[in-house]
């Protein structure tokens, strides 16, 4: 579908569209020590604070003002923002709907249409395996012409991800002079096709989508697994041949059922990174 910018509306434009960007880091903390040590971590590089910096950038990334932020840090651990967004009168210099990946943030304009943002972090671990999981949800939900998929390129590379799952949505409808109504008012194949190369090569990346109902999901994990990558507070010279082959197991079937959502066999052919 062409672009709305070519078309003259009755009024504003009423699409919402709804970037929900979910990342998981996934490690190996050997020790009750160790595990106490990452989930500190997680709360001290994933707090409110830089989550806050995080979201601001985001704002200026899809051309918006933030009117008010909410924030807060947990106990025993955790954090959230909720940032309300609002248009505003200056003349803007995005471009049109095209598919490409946006900006990092040194590429910043303009304002757009009121919405929101929000992040919600899930820090989370196996009492018994070693494994931990931390998970951060990101929620843009724009009014208006701009996507917010143009923030898609900074949030990969605001995180360090073994998982992203990514989820596109676009509701209602807007309506033109002649009455018409409109659905959808950018053109969309692929949530991938808004994703930069460093990072296609980086994952391995599977779409389900629904082109009828505006509905898009892209799901990615990393194509390579180094064990190193892994392990906190403890390194691979410290393990022995057992101890590599367990544990390499225990994290390939953790990543693998985030992945795919679902249990799976140890030995399932889901397994399917390279090993270490």
């Amino acid at each position: 579908m062409k672009s709305l910018n070519k078309l003259t509306l009755h009024g504003f434009n009423n699409l919402t569209k709804t970037l929900s960007f979910n990342i998981y880091d996934v490690c190996y903390a050997k020790t009750e020590q160790h595990h106490k040590e990452y989930i500190d971590y997680i709360d001290e590089a994933y707090n409110a604070e830089r989550l806050t910096h995080i979201l601001e950038n985001v704002a200026d990334i899809i051309e918006a003002t933030v009117l008010n932020v909410a924030r807060e840090d947990y106990e025993p651990q955790g954090a959230s923002v909720t940032m309300l967004i609002a248009e505003d009168s200056m003349p803007s210099t995005r471009s049109g709907g095209e598919e490409t990946p946006g900006p990092l943030p040194d590429a910043i304009v303009g304002h757009l249409d009121k919405s929101h943002i929000t992040v919600h972090t899930y820090p989370e671990s196996h009492a018994d395996s070693g494994i931990s999981t931390f998970r951060a949800d990101i929620d843009v939900s724009t009014c208006g012409r701009i996507s917010p998929l143009r923030a898609l390129n900074y949030l990969i590379h605001s995180f360090e991800s073994d998982i992203v799952i990514i989820d596109y949505r676009v509701r209602g409808f807007t309506r033109d002079i002649t009455g018409k109504k409109h659905y959808i008012d950018h053109p969309i194949n692929s949530i991938q096709n808004y994703i930069p190369g460093d990072s296609q090569s980086r994952y391995q990346m599977v779409d389900v989508n629904v082109y009828q109902e505006n509905i898009f999901h892209t799901k990615m994990m990393l194509r390579n697994f180094q064990l190193e990558d892994y392990l906190f507070g403890t390194g691979c010279s410290e393990l022995n041949s057992n101890e590599i082959k367990e544990i390499s197991t225990r994290l390939k079937l953790e990543i693998s059922e985030i992945f795919y959502g679902r249990n799976l066999p140890s030995d399932s052919d889901c397994l399917s990174h390279s090993s270490a």
